[in-house]
Protein backbone atom coordinates (compact mmCIF):
# COMPACT_ATOMS: atom_id res chain seq x y z
CA UNK A 1 0.00 0.00 0.00
CA UNK A 2 1.45 3.58 -0.93
CA UNK A 3 0.02 6.43 1.33
CA UNK A 4 -1.06 9.73 -0.34
CA UNK A 5 0.40 12.39 1.51
CA UNK A 6 -1.32 15.59 -0.08
CA UNK A 7 -4.21 15.86 -2.51
CA UNK A 8 -4.66 19.31 -4.47
CA UNK A 9 -7.26 20.55 -6.93
CA UNK A 10 -5.35 22.11 -9.96
CA UNK A 11 -8.37 22.60 -11.93
CA UNK A 12 -12.07 20.96 -12.46
CA UNK A 13 -11.39 17.47 -12.19
CA UNK A 14 -7.46 17.82 -12.84
CA UNK A 15 -5.62 16.43 -9.30
CA UNK A 16 -2.59 16.67 -7.97
CA UNK A 17 -1.53 13.78 -5.52
CA UNK A 18 1.57 13.54 -3.72
CA UNK A 19 2.24 9.72 -3.11
CA UNK A 20 4.87 8.23 -0.59
CA UNK A 21 6.37 5.71 -2.86
CA UNK A 22 10.31 5.40 -2.15
CA UNK A 23 11.44 2.69 -4.68
CA UNK A 24 10.35 5.07 -7.00
CA UNK A 25 11.60 8.29 -5.92
CA UNK A 26 14.81 6.94 -5.48
CA UNK A 27 14.94 5.96 -9.71
CA UNK A 28 12.94 7.81 -11.04
CA UNK A 29 13.58 11.19 -13.78
CA UNK A 30 11.80 13.42 -15.88
CA UNK A 31 9.85 11.53 -18.68
CA UNK A 32 9.15 8.34 -16.83
CA UNK A 33 5.65 7.63 -15.32
CA UNK A 34 3.97 4.71 -13.19
CA UNK A 35 1.39 2.32 -13.25
CA UNK A 36 -1.13 2.71 -10.11
CA UNK A 37 -4.63 0.36 -8.73
CA UNK A 38 -7.05 1.97 -6.15
CA UNK A 39 -7.28 -1.28 -5.19
CA UNK A 40 -6.80 -4.74 -5.73
CA UNK A 41 -9.63 -5.29 -8.28
CA UNK A 42 -8.79 -1.83 -9.77
CA UNK A 43 -7.83 -0.74 -12.82
CA UNK A 44 -4.22 -0.25 -13.72
CA UNK A 45 -3.76 3.61 -14.53
CA UNK A 46 -0.89 4.79 -16.17
CA UNK A 47 0.38 8.32 -15.15
CA UNK A 48 3.30 10.59 -15.79
CA UNK A 49 5.29 11.53 -13.00
CA UNK A 50 4.87 15.50 -12.48
CA UNK A 51 7.40 15.47 -9.48
CA UNK A 52 9.55 13.84 -6.88
CA UNK A 53 11.10 14.62 -3.80
CA UNK A 54 13.88 11.77 -3.44
CA UNK A 55 14.95 13.13 0.35
CA UNK A 56 11.14 12.75 1.01
CA UNK A 57 10.38 9.40 -0.98
CA UNK A 58 7.71 11.39 -2.85
CA UNK A 59 6.61 11.02 -6.33
CA UNK A 60 3.95 13.32 -7.58
CA UNK A 61 1.31 12.35 -10.20
CA UNK A 62 -1.16 14.72 -12.05
CA UNK A 63 -4.85 13.26 -13.38
CA UNK A 64 -8.01 14.33 -14.94
CA UNK A 65 -11.37 12.40 -14.05
CA UNK A 66 -12.24 10.78 -17.34
CA UNK A 67 -14.04 7.54 -16.30
CA UNK A 68 -14.82 5.50 -13.93
CA UNK A 69 -11.11 4.71 -12.03
CA UNK A 70 -10.20 7.96 -11.94
CA UNK A 71 -12.97 8.80 -10.64
CA UNK A 72 -12.50 5.92 -7.47
CA UNK A 73 -8.71 7.59 -7.57
CA UNK A 74 -10.08 11.22 -6.73
CA UNK A 75 -12.35 10.42 -3.84
CA UNK A 76 -9.11 9.52 -1.89
CA UNK A 77 -8.00 11.81 0.82
CA UNK A 78 -5.09 12.52 2.45
CA UNK A 79 -3.73 9.65 4.96
CA UNK A 80 -5.42 6.90 2.53
CA UNK A 81 -3.46 4.68 0.25
CA UNK A 82 -3.56 3.37 -3.57
CA UNK A 83 -2.62 -0.39 -3.79
CA UNK A 84 -0.27 -0.54 -6.52
CA UNK A 85 2.16 2.24 -7.65
CA UNK A 86 4.48 0.68 -9.80
CA UNK A 87 7.31 2.40 -11.36
CA UNK A 88 9.49 3.94 -12.98
CA UNK A 89 8.22 3.15 -16.22
CA UNK A 90 9.19 3.95 -19.79
CA UNK A 91 12.67 5.86 -20.65
CA UNK A 92 13.44 9.18 -19.32
CA UNK A 93 13.03 12.26 -21.08
CA UNK A 94 15.72 12.19 -24.22
CA UNK A 95 17.17 15.47 -22.90
CA UNK A 96 17.70 14.34 -19.49
CA UNK A 97 19.26 11.13 -21.15
CA UNK A 98 21.29 13.03 -23.30
CA UNK A 99 22.22 16.46 -21.71
CA UNK A 100 25.72 17.23 -23.04
CA UNK A 101 23.86 17.40 -26.54
CA UNK A 102 21.27 20.06 -25.72
CA UNK A 103 22.87 22.09 -22.81
CA UNK A 104 24.13 24.56 -25.49
CA UNK A 105 20.19 24.55 -27.51
CA UNK A 106 17.66 26.86 -27.80
CA UNK A 107 14.64 24.60 -26.51
CA UNK A 108 10.61 25.08 -26.61
CA UNK A 109 8.40 23.24 -24.53
CA UNK A 110 4.79 23.03 -25.57
CA UNK A 111 2.21 21.68 -22.98
CA UNK A 112 -1.18 21.30 -24.01
CA UNK A 113 -3.81 21.10 -20.65
CA UNK A 114 -2.63 18.00 -18.31
CA UNK A 115 0.68 17.99 -20.68
CA UNK A 116 1.75 20.88 -18.34
CA UNK A 117 2.14 18.07 -15.66
CA UNK A 118 4.92 16.22 -17.71
CA UNK A 119 6.25 19.10 -18.95
CA UNK A 120 6.95 20.48 -15.42
CA UNK A 121 9.97 17.74 -14.31
CA UNK A 122 11.78 18.08 -17.75
CA UNK A 123 12.08 22.17 -17.33
CA UNK A 124 12.73 21.73 -13.55
CA UNK A 125 15.48 19.52 -14.00
CA UNK A 126 16.88 21.59 -16.63
CA UNK A 127 16.52 24.23 -14.89
CA UNK A 128 18.91 22.92 -11.79
CA UNK A 129 21.80 21.76 -14.38
CA UNK A 130 21.42 25.36 -16.10
CA UNK A 131 19.77 25.56 -18.80
CA UNK A 132 16.75 27.30 -19.08
CA UNK A 133 14.30 26.53 -21.94
CA UNK A 134 10.70 28.58 -22.94
CA UNK A 135 7.89 26.87 -22.21
CA UNK A 136 4.05 27.42 -24.06
CA UNK A 137 1.62 26.03 -22.20
CA UNK A 138 -2.02 25.88 -23.68
CA UNK A 139 -5.93 24.77 -22.90
CA UNK A 140 -9.05 25.84 -23.78
CA UNK A 141 -10.04 28.49 -21.21
CA UNK A 142 -7.98 30.13 -18.51
CA UNK A 143 -9.31 27.86 -15.65
CA UNK A 144 -7.60 24.66 -17.35
CA UNK A 145 -3.97 26.18 -17.27
CA UNK A 146 -2.37 24.25 -14.35
CA UNK A 147 1.12 24.54 -12.60
CA UNK A 148 2.16 28.16 -13.71
CA UNK A 149 3.79 29.57 -11.57
CA UNK A 150 5.93 26.48 -11.06
CA UNK A 151 6.76 26.55 -14.37
CA UNK A 152 7.18 30.02 -14.49
CA UNK A 153 9.73 29.94 -11.78
CA UNK A 154 11.93 27.23 -13.67
CA UNK A 155 11.67 28.56 -17.47
CA UNK A 156 13.27 31.53 -19.12
CA UNK A 157 10.25 32.61 -20.86
CA UNK A 158 6.39 31.55 -20.22
CA UNK A 159 3.80 31.53 -22.73
CA UNK A 160 0.25 31.25 -21.62
CA UNK A 161 -2.28 30.61 -24.96
CA UNK A 162 -6.43 29.92 -24.61
CA UNK A 163 -8.45 29.03 -27.24
CA UNK A 164 -10.91 31.53 -25.81
CA UNK A 165 -8.83 34.24 -25.09
CA UNK A 166 -9.26 34.53 -21.87
CA UNK A 167 -5.82 34.38 -20.60
CA UNK A 168 -2.58 35.05 -22.78
CA UNK A 169 -2.30 34.53 -26.47
CA UNK A 170 -5.81 34.09 -27.54
CA UNK A 171 -5.68 31.29 -29.91
CA UNK A 172 -3.87 27.77 -30.50
CA UNK A 173 -0.42 26.91 -29.59
CA UNK A 174 0.74 26.36 -33.15
CA UNK A 175 -0.76 30.25 -33.68
CA UNK A 176 1.43 31.11 -30.84
CA UNK A 177 4.63 29.33 -31.76
CA UNK A 178 4.34 30.76 -35.35
CA UNK A 179 4.28 34.47 -33.71
CA UNK A 180 7.00 33.92 -31.89
CA UNK A 181 8.89 32.52 -34.59
CA UNK A 182 8.13 35.32 -36.97
CA UNK A 183 9.11 37.78 -34.44
CA UNK A 184 12.53 36.29 -34.34
CA UNK A 185 12.80 33.20 -31.88
CA UNK A 186 14.89 31.00 -32.92
CA UNK A 187 14.85 27.39 -31.65
CA UNK A 188 16.64 24.06 -31.65
CA UNK A 189 14.53 21.48 -30.23
CA UNK A 190 10.70 21.39 -29.84
CA UNK A 191 9.70 19.32 -26.89
CA UNK A 192 5.66 18.67 -27.53
CA UNK A 193 3.06 17.43 -24.97
CA UNK A 194 -0.86 17.10 -24.57
CA UNK A 195 -3.50 15.74 -26.58
CA UNK A 196 -2.59 13.51 -29.41
CA UNK A 197 -4.02 15.94 -32.02
CA UNK A 198 -2.39 18.86 -30.91
CA UNK A 199 1.00 17.22 -30.97
CA UNK A 200 0.32 15.81 -34.71
CA UNK A 201 -0.36 20.09 -35.28
CA UNK A 202 2.38 21.03 -33.27
CA UNK A 203 4.59 18.25 -35.42
CA UNK A 204 3.66 19.53 -38.50
CA UNK A 205 4.76 23.18 -38.49
CA UNK A 206 8.02 22.33 -36.79
CA UNK A 207 8.85 20.09 -39.92
CA UNK A 208 7.69 23.19 -41.75
CA UNK A 209 9.75 25.82 -39.75
CA UNK A 210 13.13 22.87 -39.60
CA UNK A 211 12.94 22.67 -35.77
CA UNK A 212 13.37 19.21 -34.47
CA UNK A 213 10.53 17.93 -32.58
CA UNK A 214 9.94 15.23 -29.55
CA UNK A 215 6.55 14.02 -28.25
CA UNK A 216 5.50 11.85 -25.65
CA UNK A 217 2.67 9.48 -26.32
CA UNK A 218 0.58 8.15 -24.21
CA UNK A 219 -1.99 5.83 -25.78
CA UNK A 220 -4.16 3.31 -24.04
CA UNK A 221 -1.54 1.18 -21.47
CA UNK A 222 -2.75 -1.73 -20.00
CA UNK A 223 0.68 -3.94 -18.47
CA UNK A 224 3.40 -1.10 -19.14
CA UNK A 225 5.95 -3.77 -19.82
CA UNK A 226 5.50 -4.08 -23.51
CA UNK A 227 3.50 -7.55 -23.48
CA UNK A 228 0.10 -6.43 -24.31
CA UNK A 229 0.80 -4.32 -27.77
CA UNK A 230 -2.30 -2.20 -26.72
CA UNK A 231 0.36 1.07 -26.60
CA UNK A 232 1.48 0.22 -30.32
CA UNK A 233 2.69 2.91 -32.45
CA UNK A 234 4.22 3.40 -35.78
CA UNK A 235 7.35 5.58 -36.11
CA UNK A 236 9.67 6.08 -39.32
CA UNK A 237 7.35 3.02 -40.57
CA UNK A 238 8.30 0.61 -37.31
CA UNK A 239 6.07 -0.52 -34.81
CA UNK A 240 6.68 0.82 -31.38
CA UNK A 241 5.19 0.34 -28.08
CA UNK A 242 5.13 3.44 -25.87
CA UNK A 243 5.66 1.69 -22.31
CA UNK A 244 9.23 0.27 -23.84
CA UNK A 245 10.20 1.90 -26.62
CA UNK A 246 8.76 5.44 -25.58
CA UNK A 247 7.08 7.49 -24.43
CA UNK A 248 9.07 10.22 -26.36
CA UNK A 249 9.49 9.97 -30.20
CA UNK A 250 10.67 11.93 -33.21
CA UNK A 251 7.20 14.03 -33.68
CA UNK A 252 8.07 14.29 -37.84
CA UNK A 253 8.12 10.22 -37.72
CA UNK A 254 4.95 9.59 -36.26
CA UNK A 255 2.01 8.13 -37.74
CA UNK A 256 -0.80 10.54 -35.68
CA UNK A 257 -3.68 9.61 -37.62
CA UNK A 258 -3.34 5.77 -36.94
CA UNK A 259 -2.34 6.65 -33.17
CA UNK A 260 -5.48 8.25 -33.48
CA UNK A 261 -7.82 5.89 -35.69
CA UNK A 262 -6.06 2.92 -33.08
CA UNK A 263 -7.20 4.63 -29.59
CA UNK A 264 -10.56 4.79 -31.05
CA UNK A 265 -10.87 1.09 -32.02
CA UNK A 266 -9.33 -0.70 -29.15
CA UNK A 267 -11.53 1.27 -26.52
CA UNK A 268 -14.21 -2.21 -27.82
CA UNK A 269 -13.90 -5.88 -27.59
CA UNK A 270 -14.90 -6.23 -31.07
CA UNK A 271 -11.81 -3.27 -31.86
CA UNK A 272 -9.20 -5.23 -30.00
CA UNK A 273 -10.12 -8.38 -31.67
CA UNK A 274 -10.00 -6.24 -35.12
CA UNK A 275 -6.41 -4.90 -34.03
CA UNK A 276 -5.63 -8.36 -33.05
CA UNK A 277 -6.36 -9.53 -36.82
CA UNK A 278 -5.55 -6.67 -38.62
CA UNK A 279 -1.76 -6.67 -36.58
CA UNK A 280 -0.97 -10.18 -37.15
CA UNK A 281 2.66 -10.95 -35.31
CA UNK A 282 3.24 -7.27 -34.11
CA UNK A 283 -0.19 -7.24 -31.95
CA UNK A 284 1.57 -8.53 -29.04
CA UNK A 285 -0.84 -10.50 -26.74
CA UNK A 286 -1.24 -12.05 -23.70
CA UNK A 287 -1.91 -9.54 -21.26
CA UNK A 288 -5.26 -11.15 -20.55
CA UNK A 289 -7.15 -7.61 -21.61
CA UNK A 290 -7.61 -7.95 -25.42
CA UNK A 291 -7.95 -11.91 -25.36
CA UNK A 292 -4.71 -12.45 -27.26
CA UNK A 293 -2.02 -14.61 -26.47
CA UNK A 294 1.51 -14.09 -27.07
CA UNK A 295 2.43 -14.56 -30.73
Amino acid sequence: MYKILKVKALAENIIEMEILAPWVARKCLPGQFVILRVDENGERIPLTISDYNREKGSVNIVFQVVGASTLRLSKLVEGNSVFDFAGPLGNPSEIIANFNDFKNKNIIFIAGGVGSAPVYPQVKWLCENGLRADVIIGARTKDLLILKEQTKAACNNLYLATDDGSEGFGGRVTDLLSKLVKEGKKYDLCVAIGPVIMMKFVSMLTKSLGIPTVVSMNPIMVDGTGMCGACRVTVGGEVKFACVDGPEFDGHKVDFDEAMQRQRIYKTFEGRAYLKEKEGSSHHGGCGFCGGKDE
